[in-house]
């Protein structure tokens, strides 16, 4: 298969062409990805990044290969400039250039090496391992407070959207039964206005 050293050099090229989405409905599936960005180029692969959170509700994301490096950075430019809206649904995805780190299957990197070890409280090293923790829990505590905020925020916006559809429906069908049952033609006679054929 080749040497390390050219195994991460086309993974590098991978990443290079790749384009990390988010903001992706929970209902949007691969397919539907796909036919989306086929508008600006060969779609290679799809790979949503799983979602460790009990909630469905949230936004996905998915890093999508394409074939080249122009195209993946034609979608960069594009979405960054427009709203996309990826099979209907109320949210504008959005696109950014894919990073080495976001790849569960990368390989590892000629040169470099991780070294584990258990840490005794009189290392020096303890205190800033605990640190680490320590970030890493509030990290995580405040993802996981914005992902509510922002699945309550659309929510919100969907219920909005849904009202304005169900009050314009109510008006539609207001004045669909008005001129089928004859009585704009009767206001019309009556206050001597020519009403339009159309």
């Amino acid at each position: 298969m080749g040497t390390p050293e050219a195994k991460y050099a086309a993974f590098e090229e991978k990443v290079k062409r790749t384009v990390y989405l988010d903001n992706i409905s929970p209902q949007v599936t691969e397919t539907v990805v796909r036919t989306a960005l086929s508008q600006f180029g060969t779609v290679k692969n799809v790979q949503f990044i799983r979602n460790y959170l009990e909630s469905r509700n949230i936004p996905q994301c998915a890093l999508v290969e394409m074939e080249n490096l122009r195209q993946a950075d034609v979608i960069v430019s594009e979405l960054a400039q427009l709203p996309f809206m990826m099979s209907g649904m109320p949210r504008p995805v959005r696109a950014r250039r894919a990073e080495v780190e976001m790849f569960d299957d990368r390989p590892a990197e000629p040169g470099r090496g991780i070294f584990c070890r258990w840490l005794e409280p009189n290392d020096p090293d303890f205190k800033v391992a605990q640190e680490l923790k320590r970030l890493t829990r509030n990290h995580a505590a405040e993802a996981s407070f914005v992902l509510k905020q922002q699945l309550q925020e659309e929510e919100n916006l969907a219920k909005q959207q849904n009202e304005a559809l169900q009050a314009n429906y109510k008006k539609y069908d207001m004045l669909d039964r008005v001129i089928a049952d004859g009585t704009v033609q009767c206001l019309a006679s009556h206050y001597n206005i020519r009403q339009a054929d159309d």
